[in-house]
């Protein structure tokens, strides 16, 4: 593969965001992969390299949806069954709800009590180191389906080995259950990932309509998340003005370039 030269990359990247492209695509295209190229909307990982290696791309929106899941999902899922009752607790939460949405509307709050234990022993869980790294690795790399966390920040992808992103987080992350801020709201109705304070990301359920009900949503907090990666990981190497790579990252990512000339 012919490297293209920065100056006519960077014009040609341009175009591709006026032309509508997604930042996938985008990211793709200055790897120097196909104009065309796809990946399954639903995986986890939306670009493969010329390396081969795989890469969840994650953009400028300041929520990241890092899965929305339904009981059968916990309960099927090998990847969650094997972290110790995790599967199996995340699918007791959405047990703490009755089937339909209509009977949920006619007593919100004794089953938002309900949710209560469930919530406080996720919570306990997770407060173990062992277990909340195999979670993160879970939710956000699929358990190692996923290289590299590559996010677009300030116009460029900034480039996260997964390992690192997994072993920053949970290192750096207090896990505590939500308070309740006023009245009519409950205690210990979702899990905090905090830093500094700060909500980082959060397991909660989903019951606000009759489309997305029964479900647990993992949420996270872009400018936060990218605060720590950035606080976290050693300086970064530019691999062109388009694409800066971070920790083990800078090492593994790119190799291609090496033999392809």
């Amino acid at each position: 593969m012919m490297r293209r030269t920065r100056a006519s990359t960077s014009e040609q990247a341009r175009q591709y965001r006026q032309d509508g492209h997604d930042n996938a695509a985008i990211f793709a295209f200055l790897l120097g992969l196909p104009s065309d190229y796809r990946n399954r909307e639903t995986a986890k990982k939306d670009v493969v390299d010329p390396s081969g290696d795989t890469h969840s791309i994650k953009s400028g929106q300041r929520k990241w949806q890092i899965f929305l899941y339904g009981r059968s999902r916990f309960l099927n899922d090998d990847g969650f069954q094997a972290m110790n009752g995790i599967g199996n607790l995340l699918a007791h939460c959405i047990d703490s709800f009755p089937s339909s949405f209509e009977e949920y509307q006619l007593n919100r709050d004794e089953y938002k009590e309900r949710l209560r234990p469930q919530m406080r022993d996720l919570k306990d869980r997770l407060q173990r180191k062992a277990l909340l790294r195999a979670f993160l690795s879970k939710a956000i790399f699929n358990a190692g389906e996923v290289d590299y966390l590559t996010v677009l920040d300030n116009d460029q992808y900034h480039v996260f080995d997964s390992q690192d992103v997994v072993t920053i987080l949970a290192e750096n992350f207090t896990v505590a259950n939500s308070v309740k801020r006023q009245p009519g709201q409950f205690s210990d109705q979702k899990v905090v990932f905090q830093f500094d304070g700060k909500n980082v990301g959060e397991v909660e359920m989903r019951n606000d309509s009759d489309r997305h009900y029964r479900q647990i949503r993992f949420n996270m907090d872009k400018p936060r998340v990218m605060s720590m990666l950035y606080g976290f990981s050693t300086d970064p190497i530019e691999f062109i003005p388009e694409i800066m790579k971070y920790g083990n990252a800078i090492q593994k990512f790119g190799n291609w370039e090496q033999t392809t000339g």
